[in-house]
């Protein structure tokens, strides 16, 4: 199906006159045919400069938890910034937020920030001020911000490159980090207990963390096998490790609470950011008493210009009270299931081998292999060509999910039986084309 993408290629070849590859960010280069510009958007849809309507599941990489453009958040937000926008100083509406959130984390202290790279940074460094030790474990495939320390063996790199798994190699994400810092970061097999094990026994006087995404964000949705983050939060409290818990993409999404109610697991630290502004910059980072207290005193740096602007906390005040007073979640997993069932019984009738992976909220599926993954080395064995026809068949169609499998299906609020009815029929027909 061919749709007419005359202005959309127009303005991008302008976007590349004045941006490097026309975008703001590498990963919304998709190549220069098939790079996007968007209008507008308005609840579980966007559009382009043609005209051209798509049902959205990428959702601003998942930011948007109840639709574009909702209402009670732009209103509040609109609201709100008539009085200004930043005084440094406190304002009242930063404490309601912190507040709320402590009440739907469980956690006891909060400071706020504006992006999960910048989140991530601060209770990296807060961590290491807590132990006084330098290292840390990350997980293959996962990833943790834009930050130096965190660009290695992120799921941008290929999994052949990792080495063995008794001995993981990191490999750097990016040019221009100094060589040194790989020193700092030690990245371990997601839900390898032999791996994790050993190598804590063996470092925990270096270790001052351990960062996970409960659920790996970037690799299809993978889920912890069970006692996975138990075995963490264990070998944490016995050698005195933080455990820190990446929720930029779980937080506020896949339960109120995020990963830690979900899952049954409470973090030291946990970060925040995305679905807890709809769309609106704004981050967190929430933790235990003892752990967050190391701020206080001039211990640690943390600070920001920008941190608890009105725009943010506005958007995350109402946000995070319809989260938690509202059924959005409880919706969003059904329309959720919904779509994950379809899915899975179209793929299986047109007899694609494939295995879905993560939780209604957000979800993906591995083509070509039925074999439930365990980690990102796992998930690279599936057929990353035929879910990159498949997509692009499906945007073609008006439905739009990202074109790479590692990047899950986002659902919003606003998704409702006539989006994913929609999206299932051009989900079929896109499978025959892809199948093609």
């Amino acid at each position: 199906m061919a749709r007419n993408l005359t202005q959309t290629h127009a303005l991008f070849e302008k976007a590349k006159q004045f941006m490097p590859y026309g975008v703001n960010s590498n990963f919304r280069y998709w190549g220069d045919e098939h790079t996007m510009v968007i209008t507008r958007g308005e609840g579980a849809h966007i559009w382009d400069p043609d005209g051209n309507r798509y049902i959205d599941y990428r959702l601003a990489f998942g930011p948007v938890i109840l639709g574009h453009g909702y209402r009670p958040v732009v209103e509040r937000v609109a609201e709100v910034i008539q009085d200004g926008t930043l005084f440094a100083w406190t304002i009242p509406l930063e404490i309601q937020v912190a507040e709320r959130i402590l009440r739907m984390t469980d956690m006891d202290k909060v400071r706020l920030g504006n992006t999960g790279t910048e989140v991530t940074m601060h209770a990296l460094r807060i961590a290491r001020a807590y132990t006084g030790r330098e290292r840390f474990i990350k997980f293959e495939g996962q990833y943790h911000g834009m930050h130096d320390y965190v660009l290695f063996s992120t799921a941008s790199a290929p999994a052949s490159a990792f080495g063995s798994r008794r001995n993981p190699i990191n490999v750097q994400s990016s040019s221009g980090i100094p060589e040194g810092i790989r020193q700092y970061v030690i990245n371990l097999p997601f839900n390898d207990l032999e791996r994790l094990e050993e190598t804590v026994e063996a470092r925990w006087h270096e270790l001052a963390a351990i960062f996970v995404e409960p659920m790996l964000g970037n690799a299809a949705g993978i889920l912890p096998r069970p006692g996975w983050l138990e075995k963490l939060r264990e070998l944490c409290d016995h050698y005195n490790i933080v455990l820190i818990f990446d929720e930029v993409k779980t937080g506020f999404r896949i339960a109120p609470g995020g990963a830690q109610e979900y899952f049954g697991v409470k973090a030291d630290l946990a970060t925040y950011a995305k679905a807890m502004g709809n769309g609106f910059p704004i981050g967190a980072i929430a933790g235990t008493q003892e752990v967050m207290g190391i701020i206080e005193g001039g211990g640690v740096s943390h600070g920001g210009t920008y941190t608890g602007n009105a725009v943010g906390v506005a958007a995350a005040d109402a946000t995070l009270e319809i989260l938690e007073t509202q059924p959005i979640i409880e919706s969003i997993n059904e329309r959720g299931r919904e779509l994950m069932d379809g899915i899975d019984e179209i793929l299986g009738k047109a007899d694609i081998p494939h295995c879905m992976t993560g939780l209604p909220p957000m979800f993906s599926f591995i083509l070509g292999t039925d074999e439930e993954p365990a980690d990102f080395r796992d998930y690279c064995a599936g057929d990353g060509g035929l879910y990159e026809r498949l997509a692009m068949a499906l945007i073609d169609r008006g439905v739009m999910p990202d074109s790479d499998g590692r990047e899950p299906w986002f659902l919003c609020y606003s998704h409702g039986e006539q989006e994913i009815a929609e999206t299932l029929t051009a989900f079929e027909e896109a499978v025959k084309d892809a199948k093609r």
